[in-house]
């Protein structure tokens, strides 16, 4: 058993200027209702300096990063890329970028084209929403299962797209149909399919919906966003929801993740990475490099030589 010390690529996070107003939900007086509570605390900037400053006190070798979406003005899912664009250009991180795109949109093509021409871009996210819970899902399906958001999805292949879906447990076998249809589309799951209710009835039903998505090889799955709110994040709380997605997908479909800023709600930088290291210090030392950093490369087609290959 050995705590991971190679390279890591934080697989999921965000860059942000609330005071530029760009995104609704940091600006102000705004209040979505959080998951994990009361939110003011990240309505700040959050930059490559910042990050590195995180990843330095938690004592891990950074050597890449993938930013996602932030919710930005809907209307302009392209400015939000040419804004990230130029974070990278000027600070060398990150290294690649999820964009915003409404697949429902009947112009979707114009929009994922110009983001396919932003080198930075690498896939979309297109949160599909979700059911309050299990029971009322179905009769609440997500646009999983909308034909016109499934027109969308599928020109995400003719643009060498990869596709980041955000959507609670109890949707996953929606997406089955998709997953069967385009087999050419990456899909990365973020945030652990969102088992926030860590009840052993609950966790049994979360387990049981991995498998309908783990059997597509063209799947992974993030480790990622997993906090619960008041509830310390440790290894404790923590190590069975990492250890069921690497027994479901295995370590080179599972890649780690702070979600930070927003996870920052939940633990310190150096808590969330500390924990995946202490959970995973038992697999050898191949299986903790692919978790910390060969599946985001391999995914997210990010040069070899980040991993000093």
């Amino acid at each position: 058993m050995s705590l991971y010390d190679g390279p890591v690529i934080d697989a999921h996070h965000h860059f942000w200027q609330p005071s530029l107003g760009r995104q609704p939900w940091l600006r102000p007086g705004v209040d979505i209702g959080f998951r994990y509570g009361p939110y003011e605390s990240i309505k700040r900037d959050y930059l490559p300096d910042d990050i590195r400053g995180d990843a330095a006190e938690a004592g891990i070798d950074l050597v890449g990063t993938v930013t996602m979406e932030t919710e930005w003005e809907v209307e302009d899912p392209v400015g939000e890329m040419q804004y990230t664009a130029s974070i990278a250009d000027e600070h060398g991180l990150p290294d690649a970028a999820v964009a915003h795109a409404v697949l429902r949109d009947p112009d979707v093509g114009r929009t994922l084209e110009a983001l396919a021409e932003i080198p930075l871009v690498r896939g979309v996210r297109n949160k599909p929403g979700q059911a309050p819970g299990p029971t009322e899902a179905a009769a609440s399906p997500s646009l999983l299962t909308d034909p016109d958001w499934q027109r969308g999805y599928a020109q995400l292949a003719q643009h060498g797209l990869s596709f980041d879906l955000q959507v609670a447990w109890w949707h996953l076998h929606e997406a089955v149909p998709l997953l069967e249809a385009h087999p050419g589309i990456p899909v990365i799951i973020n945030h652990a399919a969102l088992p926030s209710d860590r009840s052993p009835d609950a966790l049994e039903a979360w387990s049981q919906a991995l498998e309908h998505v783990a059997r597509f090889p063209h799947v992974s799955m993030k480790a990622s966003g997993i906090g619960l709110r008041g509830v310390p994040w440790t290894a404790e709380n923590n190590g069975p929801i990492v250890r069921r997605l690497i027994e479901a997908f295995g370590p080179d479909r599972v890649m780690f993740a702070s979600n930070f800023p927003v996870d920052g709600l939940t633990a310190t930088y150096p808590e969330i990475w500390n924990g995946f290291r202490q959970i995973v210090s038992d697999l050898s030392g191949e299986e903790q490099r692919q978790l910390f950093a060969g599946t985001a490369q391999r995914v997210y087609r990010l040069p070899e030589q980040l991993l000093g290959v």
